[in-house]
């Protein structure tokens, strides 16, 4: 949809961000009058200084008015000092708000949002946008209010002085009115252009910096050049239009300043050769001036308004993921210390895409400190079940409970506190490997992680790395091995202290040493404790107070390992038969 030249809606709920900052916002608009007011005193000094004292060759009163304006320019740079300044100051605070609001938001949203959601438009819209927001103070809104106020009072002493050159130059103004005005409109669907541009680049390259391992596996460098470079094309030619308009704008707005100071000049000369008392030689000087200050702002506004126009196209690209309602509903009001660890699902059905069951009614009833175990094959729901006991999504029919309540009863904070995942896809953030385990909740020690680590083996392989706990594993744990990974997870989940515990295929992409520790850690984690395994590998299978077998989002068996290899022709046997009983032969070989 295209933005409108002036989005009314916008500037004012931009405006109320400036409240808390009312007494700096109120400060720099009394610093525009000041600087309008001086800025138009130099020249009719300069006007009093020719014609009072040059003219009469009053030495005493020339050093007086040059003393004069030697002090409003002072005042002038003050007044300009203080103004640049605090507008600049006002839009980064502004900003800071408006940015920790945003991401404040867009933590709070579903996963099914981050499914949909591009991330280079978020990064897009959370760092360039939210940036171009502060030029609305820093050269949009100031400014052009500066700019008006310079050209109301300049056009105060035009008047006072001599009103007859003045017409003059009122005609020559709608010329370049006109001229700005197509300029503003033209660069308005430019900006545009090129704020979708730089997002879908920024898109682009996320993706592929991201997946450049998939992209160098597949050869695919040359295809995605190519692609890229077609991107790139695009925003080249965004940005030459408004390359352009600029070209052809402002050296028109030249020709149109100049050929008034010529006009003015021109006729003023002549009425002066002539004797008429029309003008005087201060006018013409101070007309030269005049006429700079009056025209180049209003060429120049035309330029400041389309700062202020990207920065509200900006807002508004903000505001609407501000304004997107995609939360999960936190309208649970149990706090609950400790849960028991009870779990039951209850003719649960839900979809990740409307009419497409993932999850079909299915029942569950875990006892509090069993783990067990859910198998099936790719999709048929295992991980679902996760997400939704976590409240990543909201399911669509039945119940889930935990310790015998609903789980929409207890808080968000609650229920997550009390749940810890350890995923087969680990992530990591570009910090130390501390920071990593206990994601900086100042409620965990080093010596807890320390005390944790030493106790399900893995303490050694972090001291072995260099700086040991603050050793920085770089941007999504590049620097360690995936088995390294999976430890650094495991350790995160067991410093936490669960009530549940979650693995979802956590052992199924490591080595054997590091599976042989996490198989150890997890007898020692799992004690007392609710355990949930999505299955891989054997040994977690048999181990399992219950298995649970899944096929196309429906439980369609349920026991031990026993009880279900006792089963005729059983879903699980097969699968054991077929796929476990294959991968307990290649071990024993």
């Amino acid at each position: 949809m295209k933005a409108k030249a002036f989005d009314t809606l916008v500037f004012k709920r931009i405006l109320k961000y400036t409240k808390p900052y009312q007494w700096r916002f109120n400060s720099v608009i009394a610093f525009a009058i000041s600087l309008s007011i001086f800025a138009a005193l130099r020249p009719y000094l300069l006007k009093e200084t020719v014609d009072g004292y040059i003219k009469t060759h009053d030495a005493h009163g020339l050093l007086f008015y040059i003393t004069l304006m030697g002090i409003v320019l002072l005042l002038e740079v003050f007044s300009q000092f203080y103004f640049v300044l605090w507008a600049n100051w006002l839009g980064q605070d502004i900003v800071k708000d408006i940015r920790i609001k945003l991401f404040q938001h867009m933590l709070s949203f579903r996963m099914r949002y981050y499914d949909n959601a591009p991330v280079g438009q978020l990064v897009t819209r959370s760092v360039s946008d939210i940036e171009q927001i502060a030029k609305i103070f820093s050269q949009g809104l100031f400014m052009i209010l500066s700019d008006l106020m310079k050209m109301f009072v300049v056009l105060i002493f035009m008047f006072y002085m001599n009103w007859k050159l003045t017409w003059i130059v009122i005609v020559a103004m709608p010329l370049l009115l006109f001229f700005t005005r197509i300029f503003q409109r033209k660069m308005q669907v430019a900006f545009e252009d090129v704020r979708n541009q730089v997002a879908n680049m920024n898109t682009f390259v996320q993706e592929r910096v991201t997946g450049m391992k998939i992209v160098q596996l597949f050869n695919r460098e040359d295809i995605e050049a190519e692609k890229f470079s077609e991107i790139n094309d695009k925003h080249r030619v965004t940005w030459i239009k408004t390359i352009l308009y600029n070209s052809i704008f402002f050296p028109i707005a030249d020709i149109i300043t100049s050929l008034t100071l010529g006009f003015v000049v021109l006729i003023g000369g002549i009425k002066i050769l002539h004797g008429d008392h029309f003008t005087t030689f201060g006018d013409l000087f101070s007309y030269t001036m005049f006429i700079g200050m009056l025209f180049n702002p209003l060429r120049q506004i035309a330029d400041k308004f389309n700062e202020m126009q990207m920065g509200m196209i900006a807002a508004n690209r903000v505001f609407d993921i501000i304004d997107t309602q995609d939360q999960i509903q936190d309208t649970g009001i149990i706090e609950a210390p400790k849960f028991e660890g009870s779990i039951e699902f209850k003719e649960v059905h839900f979809s990740y895409i409307e009419n497409e069951e993932i999850i079909k009614g299915i029942n569950l009833n875990v006892n509090a400190g069993e783990t067990i175990a859910i198998v099936g094959a790719t999709g048929a729901g295992k991980s679902t079940i996760i997400n939704l006991l976590n409240r990543f999504y909201e399911i669509n029919q039945g119940t889930i409970c935990i310790d015998e309540k609903n789980i929409t009863e207890y808080s968000l904070s609650s229920i997550r506190k009390q749940i810890a995942v350890v995923l087969q896809d680990v992530f990591l953030f570009a910090d130390t490997i501390l920071n990593n385990i206990t994601l900086n909740n100042p409620d965990i020690t080093r010596a807890e992680v320390i005390e944790a680590a030493q106790k399900i083996g893995v303490h050694d392989f972090i001291m072995s790395l260099p700086h040991g706990y603050d050793y920085n594993v770089k941007e999504r744990g590049v620097m360690l091995s995936s088995g390294q990974r999976q430890l650094i997870a495991f350790l995160r989940a067991y410093v936490s202290n669960p009530s549940i515990l979650i693995l979802d295929e956590a052992t199924s992409s490591i080595d054997t040493y590091s599976e042989e520790l996490i198989q150890s850690a997890t007898q020692k984690i799992t004690t007392g404790r609710t355990s949930i395994v999505i299955a891989h590998r054997l040994a977690t299978i048999v181990n399992a107070d219950k298995i649970v077998v899944m096929d196309k989002g429906l439980i369609v068996e349920q026991g031990n390992h026993i009880e279900l290899l006792n089963i005729s022709d059983g879903y699980y046997k097969n699968l054991y038969y077929s796929q476990f009983l294959v991968e307990a032969d290649s071990e024993n070989s």
